[in-house]
């Protein structure tokens, strides 16, 4: 059996909680760079992964964030009982761009990792962080704009999301 398409623009709720996939995947790679790295040194394999998380990071992962907070969150800030969600759900956002940008050009430039301790520590915190914030994001959020945002709402969204991207409708 096949396994079912990503959902595309036009589920932009459904398309968050697949980039969500994405991400854990890319922080499972990350985790698994660090052993590597510990274990067997800076390989081909360990430069190209390291490549591939800055590539996603960099782009995919930038982008979802941005979805999130100017598309998603401003669309949901009215509703009882979600201004504190958000502003802590943006707050882990703001701490995920500053671990990044400690990571980013260790990754960049992965032969000048030297302290495998305190890379490791790094990477452990990162992951930390987007497994915490995944799961209140799909525990918490998503369901809850899943029942509220009528569906002008959602093509807004979904608008916001390809231009970003540069996909036309």
């Amino acid at each position: 059996m096949l396994p079912a398409p990503a959902p595309g623009l036009d589920q932009p709720l459904a398309m968050l909680r697949a980039c969500h996939e994405r991400i854990q995947r890319q922080c499972a790679t990350l985790a698994k760079l660090a052993a590597h790295l510990r274990s067997d040194g800076l390989t081909p394999a360990a430069r190209q992964a390291a490549a591939d998380v800055v590539r996603y990071f960099s782009t995919a992962g930038r982008h979802h964030h941005e979805d999130e907070e100017q598309d998603l969150f401003p669309r949901l800030r009215a509703q009882p009982g979600l201004a504190v969600l958000l502003t802590a759900l943006a707050g882990d956002h703001q701490r995920m761009e500053t671990l990044w940008k400690k990571l980013e050009p260790l990754l960049n430039a992965p032969e000048t990792i030297v302290d495998l301790d305190g890379f490791g520590k790094l990477v452990a915190e990162f992951n930390a962080l987007y497994t915490a914030h995944i799961e209140t994001e799909n525990r918490d959020l998503l369901p809850r704009a899943e029942q509220v945002l009528p569906e002008d709402a959602l093509r807004e969204i979904t608008a916001g999301m390809a231009a970003r991207r540069g996909v036309r409708l």
